[in-house]
């Protein structure tokens, strides 16, 4: 392996640098130190890199790409889409490439960092894949970004989940593209999805799920404020001076959208007693100020959703109550979902103007916001395994819930 030189794009960072070149974070921060000291990469500057071999194969004369693939249980196109410098090569004879790993055919995996790019990127081969996948926009952020979602399913019982409200909270959109993507497989392969049937759902029940809510914070929490941003010196100031955005929760305008829901909303002020923009708990100035809230209410108020779910992060629990509003049938879907998940089922008190709040309150039907994994946001990405299965078998249950396969179980 040679060091090599490369040029610092608008949107790398030291994680997305160090997967693209199949190296450890830690080997791309010990060549560059400098880089390493700093909050966020520089457009334009340089970084020492040492491409990593990963597995590799050199293609003997002869064999051709699609012989290649089924050598090692791939298509051709699934192989030739890891080997993108080889695109306008068709005899690959002499030349080593990139085998991909096991579960290098799933769409949505995390390349050092999941945001807004690798989201939107995955949505259009998630569409191109599977014709049962349908996506849309509910309106834009702030800073004009397209607030995408995906639906699945075609029965006449519609429920919901939405994840990235909090922008330190990015792991929730890969984790719930990647159901999306598990359930998708599973009914186009007739295949069960955690021991249930995607097939009884499709005519059962329609998912709707919004990925990314904040995409503007999950971007200045993953890049910062360099390269010209335009909220630079305002994002700085409510950040008490501070280059590094990790921490952060709320929208570009320094407004927590999970505040921002017209549940009791004066009282959730006066409870945080935030009164200026800043990375967290500040509720703007009157509820429904941010475009990002407003487009939610919008696009929630024009679908009758039987259940909303609100993935958020951590400590593996289930807030699933709401000033007793809740309907009956909350506290034991919530235990279901618990059960499913392995996380506990709390009964909140305390807490106001949140989306879950909100849907409960205006609409009498069950809302739950559920906390994935365990540690300080942003979560690390070893857990995202682990996360998928746990948000799996919660949307297993979620999907079911009131089915004809649920009923027939509960006969049996």
């Amino acid at each position: 392996m040679e060091l090599q030189w490369i040029i610092v794009k608008t949107g790398d960072t030291l994680p997305r640098i160090a997967s693209a070149y199949r190296m450890t974070e830690e080997l791309l921060c010990a060549l560059n130190p400098e880089a390493s000291a700093q909050p966020y990469l520089l457009a334009g500057q340089m970084l020492r890199v040492m491409p990593g071999t990963g597995r590799r194969y050199a293609v003997p004369p002869g064999e051709s790409v699609h012989q290649t693939a089924q050598r090692f249980g791939l298509t051709e196109y699934q192989l030739r889409e890891q080997n993108p410098e080889l695109a306008g090569i068709q005899d690959w004879s002499g030349c080593c490439i990139h085998i991909p790993e096991a579960g290098g055919d799933r769409i949505v995996n995390i390349k050092g960092e999941y945001g807004y790019r690798e989201l939107m990127k995955d949505i259009q081969r998630l569409e191109a894949r599977y014709s049962c996948i349908q996506s849309g926009s509910i309106g834009t952020s702030v800073m004009g970004k397209e607030l995408p979602y995906l639906r699945i399913g075609n029965g006449p019982r519609h429920v919901h989940v939405n994840a990235s409200v909090h922008a330190n909270e990015w792991l929730t959109s890969p984790v719930l593209m990647r159901c999306v993507e598990e359930y998708a497989a599973a009914y186009h392969s007739d295949e069960m999805w955690h021991s249930s049937d995607p097939k009884r759902w499709m005519q059962e029940t329609t998912l709707w799920a919004v990925p990314m809510v904040n995409p503007d914070g999950v971007e200045l929490v993953q890049e910062g404020v360099v390269n010209h941003h335009m909220y630079a010196s305002r994002l700085l100031e409510w950040n008490g001076g501070r280059a590094h955005f990790t921490h952060w929760k709320a929208n570009i305008r320094g407004v927590d959208l999970n505040d921002q829901f017209p549940a009791y909303w004066e009282e959730e002020v006066a409870r945080r007693g935030v009164a200026s923009p800043g990375p967290r708990d500040y509720a703007g100035t009157a509820p429904l100020t941010e475009p990002e809230a407003q487009a939610l209410v919008q696009w929630t108020q024009q679908h009758d959703f039987a259940a909303v779910v609100s993935l958020h992060s951590q400590g593996q629990e289930i807030y699933w109550n709401y000033r007793d509003l809740e309907p009956r049938e909350s506290a034991p879907l919530s235990r279901k979902l618990a059960k499913a998940s392995g996380y506990k089922a709390v009964k909140l008190g305390g807490s106001d103007a949140g989306y879950k709040d909100w849907f409960i309150q205006a609409f009498g039907k069950p809302g739950f916001t559920v906390e994935v994994g365990l540690g300080v946001n942003p979560l690390p990405v070893e857990q995202f395994d682990d996360i998928c299965v746990e948000v799996g078998r919660l949307l297993t249950a979620l999907l079911s819930h009131g089915s004809r396969e649920e009923g027939s179980s509960d006969r049996r």
